[in-house]
């Protein structure tokens, strides 16, 4: 079970509301635009229900000779989709067959429709399907990145004629002269910036200074790791792609036996294109159905036509390839289909209860309803059927995640669309897919056991706060836009948001009185959405209190007893600090020290316990918690000769630096290579300067003096405190430990370190080591001397002289490593790394490696600033 350490603070609570704005801020985007996308195409076609029975009678007329066509033109779509996939893996020099990157299309394709950012985050899956070696996995990665660049590429060149073709043709307006003008502009800024960044100008120099990182992506590019001929024929193979969905609307419009140009056709497909690429999820769905309905209307096409060739179009480009994704899981069947069938289940659902609710109901049904119930009952379960649906697909995607809360709210989902459909318009039909898929929920749903982490519930509450903005958003632009016919009257923009705001909080208005059925129902709908976001926020706001995390000190104390029975590493005392979290399993006598930083939990090294089969349980039951808890587990800093243990259960190890251990037996002063560190003791001796050892209790005088110096160390260098896997200076810490003080002839205090448990057998190590400005140079070498010459008094065998990160590559051979590398000594900010290798390397210690063991090399993106979220003092 978890545990946290004394220190917990009630500021931390309110301090985590802002902080979780600022670094979720990219969540909160994608859930109100997403959120926004949906209602808005919900009322979009809902507004247009009148015409949707034409609908159904174009669709039915449809052309079968094009019909043909068109579904051969979404098989050329989904090959040339795995054709660039081929390309890309060409350019970084890995050869794939075309049948594994058809397959691997499409089954990241129904992935990008439940996870947020689409394609780009959905990268991550499947890569085994073409290799599982974990250099090529690399390469795999690499490759996805360049297909997912050059697919938004192709749109901008795709762009260009066709505007210039509607400028020639007088078919534009001042918008496409200045879409044209943006376009060109961008390629030109594309141009140039890509010739300053190879030849390492301005862009390169501000690249390297505000994202180090990308350094090593740029060197990788100059150093021709890229093969331009197939970086190129996947440009053109990606234009091939927007030029087949050109294709497939050209053919939906003559399918339905319309006149169309291959630039109408052009044109539509770039706005559905931008709004494919800015959906944070379900590709699109909504936002380009709507939009591409009003480009068309706007090209000459009635609203019927419009809305008929949109959802063909759809069926060619969405549907179809979605459809064939899930039989690529069907061809083998695993327990990952498990996962995601429901979750399609769900989807789908959701699909069903808004267009069942946006299309006419069966005229019949509805009479023989009306004799049960009032028309008022029937309005609200439409709307509830409407607001279920919404809110399935939104589970889709948090059910996809195995989520045992998503489980629950799915069930209760299907209860309410199977009791809507009935009472809406005895439609048994939808009915009877509410049961089916509530059925197959019941007999899932052991696939579901992933529970929430209590740290997550401030998500909870921010996402409860925006539903309701949502809610109004929903409301404003939907009496703004509405016609005077519904509530005759014009709304201006602050009474929309008036009425809006009064509509969802079930406040009312004497002013506001619908005149249609539509507006009636759209009434009804603000109050049940607002109604829902209500009992949402309230849930969330009462929750957190509900469920408590221990907070005492007996975990902690459990945690000290067993460091002081079987710790064995000069990382022990760190565990046990305030910034971390305790996992200490009840069945077993041992515990592993961490922090959750985003969507990981950081264990810090080992766990504490035994013997290494103890060791190894741990980490299962560990990981076992993480899994419940929606995290994954990463460990820093494990030593090389314990990574059997974690290769043992499949993780996998990136050697990030080594420790320096050295032998105090043998350790001296004298000969030939001792020079320089023998000359800089001496000459900070001949200056006057001396060491004091101080033993606990130190006095508060003296710490008084150290804080300066500390300060000063801080504000001189540029750094701040950093936590995890060192110290920072905390007094009551300090006050406890033996410290080693140099002093001036004048008695200032301008250096000092602390030695702090160690608890490998016969070693001893420091933390803090900080000095003034004006210090000597060379005080750090006569500092660390004192430090060795004291613990040789104290018979200890070794020191341990710290960790020097991303050093000891000396042939790297995964691209992770060869990064590492490259990063550790070609990268400024990283060079004082280099500096500390150097320091310790003069005292000739032996050094020891030092990895970080985790699951996924998709991870490693993403670890660097977890790492940097673990190391600060004041993240929670």
């Amino acid at each position: 079970m978890e545990k946290r350490g004394p220190g917990t603070k009630a500021a931390t609570f309110i301090r985590n509301r802002f902080s979780y704005v600022r670094e979720n801020s990219k969540l909160i985007a994608r859930f109100l635009l997403t959120a926004l996308f949906l209602t808005l195409a919900v009322w979009f076609f809902r507004h247009q229900q009148a015409e949707l029975g034409k609908i159904k009678e174009v669709l039915l007329a449809s052309r079968l000779q094009f019909m043909a066509v068109g579904l051969a033109g979404s098989v050329i779509y989904i090959f040339l989709q795995g054709y660039m996939y081929k390309m890309a893996f060409a350019a970084v020099g890995k050869k794939v067959s075309t049948g594994k990157t058809i397959l691997l299309f499409l089954k990241r394709n129904l992935i990008g429709i439940f996870i947020p950012a689409g394609g780009v985050t959905s990268l991550a899956f499947f890569s085994g399907d073409i290799d599982n070696n974990p250099e090529s996995k690399t390469k795999i990665h690499f490759a996805s990145s360049i297909y997912a660049f050059v697919g938004i590429l192709s749109v901008v060149l795709i762009a260009i004629p066709v505007i210039f073709f509607s400028i020639t043709r007088g078919l534009s307006a001042s918008g496409e002269i200045i879409g044209l003008a943006a376009s060109i502009i961008l390629l030109l800024v594309l141009f140039y910036s890509y010739k300053s960044v190879i030849s390492k100008r301005l862009l390169y120099k501000l690249l390297t200074k505000y994202f180090p990182s990308s350094e090593v992506f740029i060197e990788e590019l100059i150093g021709h790791t890229i093969d331009t001929k197939y970086l190129i024929s996947t440009i053109a193979v990606s234009i091939l792609v927007d030029l087949s969905c050109v294709f497939l609307i050209f053919t939906a419009t003559l399918a339905l036996g319309l006149k169309v140009s291959f630039f109408s056709a052009a044109l539509a497909y770039l706005v559905a294109a931008v709004f494919t690429t800015i959906s944070p999820f379900m590709r699109g769905l909504g936002a380009v159905e709507v939009s591409l309905s009003l480009v068309l209307t706007q090209l000459g096409y009635t609203g019927v036509e419009s809305v008929a060739i949109t959802l063909l179009y759809r069926v060619f480009e969405f549907w179809l390839p979605m459809l064939s994704g899930i039989l690529s899981f069907l061809l083998k069947i695993n327990k990952f289909l498990v996962r995601i069938f429901p979750a399609l289940l769900i989807f789908m659902l959701g699909i069903i209860n808004i267009v069942s609710v946006i299309t006419p109901a069966l005229s019949d049904r509805v009479r023989l309803l009306e004799d049960f119930l009032p028309v008022n009952a029937i309005a609200a379960s439409n709307f509830t059927v409407f607001l279920a649906g919404i809110f399935l697909l939104l589970t889709a995607v948090y059910m996809f995640r195995g989520l045992r809360n998503a489980w629950w709210i799915a069930i209760i989902l299907c209860i309410v669309s199977f009791t809507g459909h009935l009472t809406k318009a005895i439609d048994y039909e939808e009915a009877a897919a509410a049961l089916l898929v509530l059925t197959a929920l019941v007999f899932s749903r052991k696939e579901y056991y992933v529970r929430s982490n209590p740290r997550l519930y401030s998500i909870g509450t921010w996402s409860a706060v925006l539903s309701i903005a949502v809610v109004i958003i929903y409301g404003t632009i939907g009496f703004f836009l509405l016609d005077k016919k519904h509530f005759g009257m014009e709304f201006t923009l602050s009474q929309s948001i008036i009425y809006a705001i009064k509509s969802s909080l079930f406040l009312g208005s004497a002013n506001l009185n619908p005149l249609s059925r539509f507006a009636n129902y759209f009434i009804i709908s603000l109050n049940i959405s607002g109604l829902l976001s209500i009992t949402f926020i309230l849930y969330t706001i009462f929750r957190p209190y509900l469920t408590t995390v221990d907070t005492g000190t007996e975990g902690l104390a459990d945690a000290e007893r067993i460091i002081g029975k079987y710790g064995r590493s000069a990382l022990d005392c760190f565990k046990t600090r305030n910034d971390k979290l305790i996992f200490n399993p009840d069945e077993l006598d041992a515990f592993i020290s961490y922090r959750t930083a985003g969507s990981f939990a950081v264990a810090l090294e080992n766990p504490v316990a035994e013997n290494p089969e103890m060791m190894k349980r741990c980490i299962v039951l560990f990981d076992e918690f993480c899994f419940d808890s929606g995290l994954k587990s990463i460990f820093y800093r494990v030593p090389e000769e314990n990574l059997k243990i974690y290769r043992d259960l499949s993780k996998k190890a990136l050697l990030i630096g080594q420790e320096a251990i050295l032998d105090l037996k043998s350790f001296t002063l004298s000969g030939v290579r001792n020079k320089a560190l023998r000359n800089a003791v001496n000459k900070v001796r001949e200056e006057g300067y001396h060491s004091t050892i101080h033993t606990p209790p130190v006095k508060d005088g003296l710490l008084q003096k150290l804080k300066a110096v500390s300060d000063e160390w801080l504000e001189s260098t540029g750094r701040k405190e950093i936590v995890f896997s060192q110290g920072m200076f905390v007094w009551e810490e300090l006050k406890k430990q033996t410290l080693i003080t140099v002093e001036s002839p004048e008695e200032k205090v301008i250096a000092f370190l602390n030695i702090i448990p160690d608890y490998a057998p016969g070693e001893a190590t420091y933390d803090l080591i900080r000095k003034t400005k004006d210090a000597p140079h060379g005080v750090l070498d006569f500092i660390m001397v004192e430090l060795i010459n004291y613990l040789g008094l104290q018979n200890y065998a070794r020191v341990n002289l710290g960790f020097a990160p991303m050093s000891g590559m000396n042939d790297p051979r995964t691209f992770p490593e060869r990064s590492v590398r490259f990063a550790y000594e070609k990268i400024k900010t990283f060079s004082h790394y280099r500096g500390l290798r150097y320091y310790k390397d003069k005292f000739f210690p032996a050094w020891h490696n030092r990895y970080l063991v985790y699951s996924d090399d998709y991870d490693l993106l993403q670890v660097p600033s977890a790492l940097l979220k673990a190391f600060r003092p004041d993240y929670e």
